[in-house]
């Protein structure tokens, strides 16, 4: 059998060379082990290899047959062959066209190119597999391989249902790293040491609390957070987000991605810290000094980041409400609201009926509280009404926000 798709990067080349400085020559990336194999010396002694190396990308976060498959004698190397290889070119068209994204794009093909490419980035990785095996109880290589290619868009629907923001690092000096495992899980709740980020655990995608972070390139990030978040971020972090069944279709609104966010190098080193703990064993950088932003960030306590509300879009940005209706050529139409739900399934549209209940007081209590923390400037803006939306709060709108969650407060109390 051929040796040419038996070295399996499970972070794509094309991938990696995203975060390689332009200006770079030797385009290599210092690659930093967390737990660095041993070489043995002619004394027959061993000696711990280094932690960081410098290499090109055919080295780094790739292992051999990790996707080879085996029936008895016989091996296949179909999975890197065929299903990678056309997920693997369809995502590099969507990661680039997300990458450069700006209102009013509209690509279909770009956004499930996306999702698949996502979705499957993140069963791909030896992180990935190893909890694939842990949900299945099985060490079969064949049968872990196999459950991947079924469950390839298992987070689809609900990260489609999520509030997107394209966040810039370009004003900041240290830019995005990459990890073994790039599609990366936080929530503020679940420290590196708790029991939900032990060994090849995430927190659940469908924890209201739960955001995925997806570094687009050295310089921009995509960030997916909860509606149900965004709406209440006071509800406890690892309660469950409405309609939380991943096996489903769902809506996807482009006017609603939140661009022109634009971040601080404390908040790029935070993001960084995030995605090097939540690694299973290999990160990379451009620079060997942005592998260590525990070095330049004021806390490790990462539920305190960015005041709590780091990877949080803007909620003035967010609105009540977002039922979508599609007309059928047959004059039918189908109706979801924006948890997915279907007219004939139970709480369809419950939000936004009789003032939106609970989610309708909390989205504008916090759009006062993100008011006061972070100011009029808006930290992300969607596209409303053949434009984008302000840039800044005028002073009776800000003021109109501080007051309410004044009010809230005060009923609170």
């Amino acid at each position: 059998m051929s040796n040419e798709y038996r070295h399996n990067h499970y972070v794509p080349e094309w991938y990696q060379k995203r975060f390689i400085l332009s200006e770079q020559k030797d385009k290599e990336l210092f690659y930093l082990d967390f737990n660095p194999d041993n070489f043995i010396d002619p004394r027959g002694i061993a000696h711990p290899k280094k932690a960081v190396r410098k290499q090109g990308t055919k080295y780094c976060f790739a292992e051999n047959d990790l996707y080879t498959a085996r029936f008895g004698s016989v091996e296949s190397t179909k999975i890197e062959q065929s299903f990678f290889g056309e997920i693997d070119h369809k995502g590099r068209i969507a990661v680039d066209y997300f990458t450069n994204f700006s209102h009013p794009s509209v690509d279909h093909d770009a956004f499930t190119d996306m999702m698949r490419y996502m979705s499957t980035q993140k069963l791909r990785t030896p992180k990935g597999l190893d909890w694939v095996a842990q949900e299945a109880k099985t060490e079969n290589k064949f049968r872990v391989l196999n459950l991947m290619l079924q469950l390839q868009n298992l987070y689809c629907a609900l990260w489609a249902e999520c509030i997107w923001l394209i966040a810039d690092a370009s004003q900041s000096s240290t830019k995005f790293i990459i990890s073994d495992h790039p599609v990366t899980v936080y929530n503020r709740i679940c420290g590196p040491r708790s029991q939900w980020c032990r060994g090849c655990n995430d927190p659940d995608i469908w924890f209201n609390a739960t955001q995925t972070i997806f570094p687009l390139s050295i310089d921009k990030v995509l960030i997916l957070t909860n509606l149900s978040w965004v709406r209440n971020p006071y509800q406890h972090e690892r309660s469950i987000r409405p309609n939380p069944n991943p096996f489903r279709s769902a809506m996807f609104k482009y006017t609603e991605i939140q661009t022109l966010r634009h971040l601080s190098e404390l908040e790029v080193c935070e993001i960084n810290y995030i995605i090097k703990r939540r690694a299973y064993r290999f990160i990379a950088s451009s620079k060997e000094e942005w592998l260590y932003p525990e070095n330049k960030i004021q806390t490790t306590q990462w539920n305190m980041f960015g005041k709590g509300y780091l990877l949080m879009p803007d909620p003035r940005a967010v609105n009540m409400g977002g039922e979508i209706f599609i007309g059928h050529n047959d004059g039918s139409v189908s109706a979801y609201d924006e948890y997915g739900r279907r007219p004939w399934q139970q709480d369809y549209g419950k939000e936004s009926k009789h003032g939106g209940g609970d989610e309708f007081k909390t989205l504008y209590r916090f759009k006062g509280e993100f008011a006061r923390l972070f100011g009029p400037y808006r930290r992300g803006r969607t596209f409303e009404v053949m434009s984008l939306d302000r840039e800044r709060d005028d002073d009776e709108f800000h003021q109109y926000h501080l007051g309410l969650e004044k009010r809230r407060k005060n009923k609170t109390n």
